[in-house]
Formats: structure tokens, C-alpha cells, sequence
């Protein structure tokens, strides 16, 4: 019974060396920006924000959502919303850009991380706890379950919301993010997901 039990551990250890590894071997990821110039079948010919070309493989069964144009009206207590934004000296975010997520995406990427936007900006996925009209803006508190962020939102601030999204809308002249597409040895990007503005380009 005894080497049964120690010969178990082994095999809990040996997986969670296995398990680990392998995330530790895991592709980083790569966001994309920009707009679709060509389709061709599940390829992608995309030009970047900073107009290089990319070629993206779409998964065969792609999640596609949309995001459309929203409002501050839109940003209630419980709302659940990305929020791209610039640290300030006095410890709050000046948001330069927000997304609000549908229920059914709650709880995606929550936290507080650096982001690629702008030099120093920041995304924080997390809930609307308060909300008041303050002297530079909307003023947000948001929580997660590590902590929770001061959010001031100018009037200019770019709000858009996700929606289901549509193959169709994948199409030449969209604008779109792709948040995770993975570089593949010939220099091509893979993804299993992308986000395509519905009138709007997608600020974050």
C-alpha cells in the first residue's frame, strides 16, 4: 500500500512537471490592429496600424465578436468593462478608451496589466462598482478580485460595446483587433478569434 501510495505521488508530481512545462512552452501571443485588405478562404491579408503586412490564419470555426459604437450612458453599476488607460501621478486611470463586455464574457482577462496601446497605458478588465459625474469627467470605480481602480473618463473617451459578430463581417475594409494570434515559423500569425468594429474601429 505504501509504494502504491508513493508510487501515485510520483505520477501527480511527474504530471504537474508535464503540465508545467508544457505552459512554460507555450507561443507568446501577439495583438493585432488594422484593417482586412484581402480574404482568401480562412487567410487574412491584414495591414497593421503601423502598415506592415500580415498574413493571419483564421481557426476553422473562428469565435468572431463585433464591437459597436456605445455610450457613458451604457457604463452602469455591475457593467462589466475593459478599460485602456493612462496611469495619473495621483494614482487613478484616465481612461483613452473603453469596451464593455456582454454577460456571458464576465470575468474575461480580469486584472490590472500593462498594455500595448500607448507608451505606459494600461488595461484593467473588472466590474463597475460606483459611478459619479466628476469635474474632468465621468468618474468609475472599478473591482476586481485583486483590488480596485479609480477610473476618470473624458467626454472624448472612444466607448464601444461587443455584440455576436457575423463570418460575413470578415470581410475587406474591417477594421479589427485580433487579441492573441500566435506567430507561426514562416512569419504568419495564427488565431482562433477576432474582434471586427461594426462602424467603429476598436480603440483598445
Amino acid at each position: 500500500m505504501h509504494n502504491i501510495a508513493r508510487a501515485a505521488l510520483m505520477a501527480a508530481g511527474l504530471g504537474l512537471i508535464a503540465a508545467s512545462t508544457a505552459w512554460a512552452q507555450q507561443p507568446p501571443t501577439t495583438r493585432i490592429r488594422g484593417e482586412i485588405e484581402k480574404v482568401d478562404g480562412n487567410i487574412l491579408t491584414i495591414k497593421a496600424r503601423d502598415g506592415a503586412e500580415m498574413k493571419v490564419k483564421l481557426a476553422d470555426n473562428p469565435r468572431i465578436m463585433a464591437m459597436v459604437k456605445a455610450s457613458l450612458a451604457d457604463i452602469k453599476p455591475n457593467s462589466y468593462i475593459g478599460v485602456t488607460a493612462l496611469p495619473q501621478p495621483d494614482g487613478s486611470q484616465k481612461a483613452i478608451a473603453i469596451h464593455i463586455f456582454l454577460e456571458s464574457m464576465r470575468g474575461t482577462g480580469e486584472g490590472h496589466r500593462p498594455w500595448d496601446l500607448r507608451p505606459g497605458s494600461t488595461m484593467t478588465n473588472a466590474a463597475v462598482d460606483t459611478t459619479v459625474t466628476g469635474v474632468n469627467g465621468q468618474e468609475v470605480t472599478v473591482k476586481y478580485k485583486d483590488g480596485e481602480k479609480k477610473v476618470v473618463i473624458p467626454p472624448e473617451t472612444p466607448i464601444v460595446a461587443y455584440a455576436p459578430g457575423e463570418k460575413s463581417e470578415v470581410k475587406p475594409g474591417a477594421q479589427i483587433i485580433i487579441m492573441g494570434a500566435t506567430k507561426q515559423a514562416d512569419g504568419t500569425y495564427e488565431t482562433p478569434a477576432i474582434n471586427v468594429g461594426r462602424g467603429v474601429t476598436p480603440p483598445m
